[in-house]
């Protein structure tokens, strides 16, 4: 687990629900736990810094690092698909992006390709892109990040044939792959969940050890961020195991939030305002859940 993914991780699991900004040393300190170092952590969000995800600020001898719009927007839009645990019904309607980058921008066209799979998008066919979710914020977000207007197309449209809906799935994701991701995902953590779940109950794991494994949990769950594109309930198949491990995922992660989120305080409130928590966020029922 690379340490700025992991400081990612704290951001949309932690940070954001207390004012989004964080001392360094904090940082650092529940960063250790993953066996991250002083060095590793400071290079790390001075990367997130340069790269416009977050901004510093100096306050008397110590530097804090809050989230800019920009991370904001990402955590926001990252947590949303984390903690919907099941499928939203479709309105029957696909969002087509197409593009034609010139070859002297490339590294346009490559960042651009790697914001639309994280986004959900799939390849119907070279430089024709789908979902069948509403991305058009996204999208669009997209065209003036890169200022690439004069290049990219963007359609709402049905598909009216001569094939069912299934077919453009099909030639534009591999869900068989991703299912066997997700029976990968149910089998350790089902695993791990009933043992957790039981040392918790007798007293047998730490706060430490609870927040260890909740970040790590979503850690682990959120890279399906960048492999399932989130499709609607009519366009999976019947033995689609997303809805399986999303509900394991739920379980654990209520199992592990209080002692998980006591150990983030402790750590938390040396250096950095309790008060500015959210009040109306409460660690069972999280902000993003739709169940």
């Amino acid at each position: 687990m690379n340490t700025r993914s992991m400081i990612f991780t704290l951001y949309g699991d932690y940070i954001s629900h207390y004012g989004s900004k964080i001392w360094v040393g904090s940082l650092i300190r529940l960063l250790s736990e993953f066996g991250h170092n002083d060095q590793s952590v400071r290079a790390a969000i001075s990367r997130m810094n340069k790269q416009g995800w977050v901004q510093s600020e100096k306050i008397g001898n110590k530097s804090y690092y809050s989230l800019t719009d920009r991370g904001q927007r990402r955590i926001d839009e990252a947590g949303k698909r984390i903690f919907k645990l099941m499928p939203e019904k479709w309105d029957g309607l696909w969002r087509i992006f197409m593009y034609n980058i010139p070859e002297e921008i490339r590294n346009v066209r490559d960042e651009l390709r790697k914001e639309l799979v994280w986004s959900g998008f799939g390849t119907l066919s070279n430089s024709c892109w789908i979902s069948a979710n509403d991305l058009e914020k996204q999208v669009f977000d997209l065209i003036e990040k890169y200022e690439i207007g004069d290049y990219v197309d963007f359609f709402i449209s049905q598909y009216t044939g001569p094939h069912e809906n299934i077919r453009l799935v099909e030639k534009s994701w591999n869900l068989e792959e991703i299912n066997a991701k997700y029976q990968d995902f149910i089998s350790e953590y089902s695993q791990k969940y009933i043992i957790d779940k039981n040392k918790i109950q007798k007293g047998n794991k730490t706060d430490a050890e609870c927040f260890v494994e909740r970040t790590k949990l979503v850690h682990e769950y959120r890279k399906f961020l960048f492999v399932d594109p989130g499709l609607p309930e009519e366009l999976l198949p019947e033995k689609w195991l997303g809805n399986h491990a999303a509900s394991l995922f739920s379980d654990y992660y209520k199992e592990l939030a209080e002692p998980a989120s006591r150990f983030f305080e402790s750590v938390f409130q040396e250096g950095n305002e309790l008060k500015n928590k959210d009040q109306e966020y409460n660690v069972l029922t999280h902000p993003y859940i739709v169940e």
